[in-house]
């Protein structure tokens, strides 16, 4: 370890730092954030940075200045980007597999203290714009990403399920499925800024994995690249041996266990358009240099005050050569709560080369799968 940030110096680091982070370190008693030797450990398979090369200047954007027009499969759509919508469609469509399957906990810890009852949940998702078969943005049909989500735990909540149909041009299409009903409705409104369900409204559905969804209710800048502190080859995260109460304590996840490191990241500042809305209004993206993927986001309210600080690192999927990303932290200032999300401790190793080795079959994401519940 190089150093040590807590309340006492954070303001020594402060340009390194988003004004989040620095608010947990001033806010958190006890918190910090432990700085290691950089590692500039993310790559791609090889045949990733030659379809990257060959596609430079493929991709474009639509007159909305957000919809993805054209765009080769199993590369970089962006590798040099002008614009922050640009920036988060490489997030968007960062390389990690062509589909994965894990299982996993989300945890809300009371305020009264202790972790509360974790939620378990088994998860499928299908990246038709990671494979290179696909060849391009029409190859895929348009989809960027299926994903199926069945809750396991606890009782009152298991086989209930989401289900969605991510689309690169138009609205996603969604499946809510409640076990009790046995009945699978659509949920056109269950995105953007809805919350997600059983969460306590401390998480929103397009910060799932940072950001998801269509872009179509933000303007996207790109304020440009800096070195930050950030989350960053977070395998300690991500070890299914390690117990679930030696990860999760009651104000936030254990910090020998949380890595920070020097990296250059792209940072991108999302404003609510005019005549539309969203719970929060502005968000300011800090979007890794290497993976492409957002490593550290802090959401404003209304009132232009900060309310939320999330945080996930990048570790090396050996199986698929390339960096992948499992646990999130969301934490609400204004609530004095966080969310630990895709926790796999005590759960099977995450399937990172399903979708390459055929374990994960589209067949599985159609609305009828639900009842049959053969993700579980």
């Amino acid at each position: 370890m190089l150093f040590s940030i807590n309340s006492a110096n954070v303001d020594q680091y402060a340009t390194r730092l988003s004004p989040g982070q620095a608010q947990l370190l001033h806010s958190l008693k006890g918190y910090r954030m432990d700085v290691f030797p950089s590692k500039r450990s993310c790559g791609y398979p090889d045949q990733f940075y030659q379809r990257t090369k060959a596609a430079t200047g493929v991709a474009k954007l639509g007159s909305d200045g957000w919809t993805l027009m054209d765009g080769y499969a199993a590369a970089v759509p962006f590798p040099i980007p002008r614009s922050g919508a640009e920036v988060i469609w490489n997030h968007k469509l960062r390389y990690q597999g062509q589909g994965l399957s894990w299982s996993y906990y989300t945890v809300v810890p009371p305020k009264n203290g202790g972790i509360g009852e974790p939620m378990s949940s088994d998860e499928l998702i299908l990246l038709p714009m990671a494979d290179p078969k696909t060849g391009d943005l029409k190859g895929a049909k348009g989809v960027e990403a299926l994903f199926v989500n069945v809750a396991t735990a606890p009782a009152q909540v298991a086989g209930d399920a989401v289900l969605a149909h991510a689309f690169v041009d138009k609205p996603n299409d969604i499946w809510l499925y409640f076990a009790g009903q046995r009945r699978v409705r659509r949920a056109p409104t269950y995105g953007h800024d809805a919350p997600i369900l059983n969460l306590e409204n401390l998480m929103n559905v397009d910060a799932f994995l940072m950001f998801n969804g269509p872009m179509d209710r933000y303007d996207f800048k790109l304020l440009g690249k800096r070195e930050m502190i950030v989350p960053y080859n977070w395998i300690a995260l991500a070890n299914p041996a390690d117990k679930l109460t030696d990860v999760v304590q009651p104000s936030y996840l254990n910090r020998d266990l949380a890595r920070y490191e020097h990296h250059r990241v792209w940072v991108v500042e999302a404003t609510v358009k005019p005549g539309l809305r969203h719970v929060f209004p502005k968000r300011t993206f800090f979007v890794d240099e290497d993976t492409w993927g957002i490593v550290v986001e802090d959401l404003y309210d209304a009132q232009g005050k900060l309310q939320r600080v999330m945080e996930s690192g990048p570790f090396v999927a050996h199986e698929i050569g390339s960096c992948v990303w499992q646990a999130t932290v969301s934490h609400d200032l204004v609530a004095g709560r966080y969310v630990a999300d895709r926790l796999p401790m005590g759960k099977t190793p995450s399937d990172w080369a399903a979708g390459r080795d055929g374990r994960v079959k589209a067949s599985s994401f159609e609305p009828d799968a639900l009842r049959r519940s053969n993700v579980r």
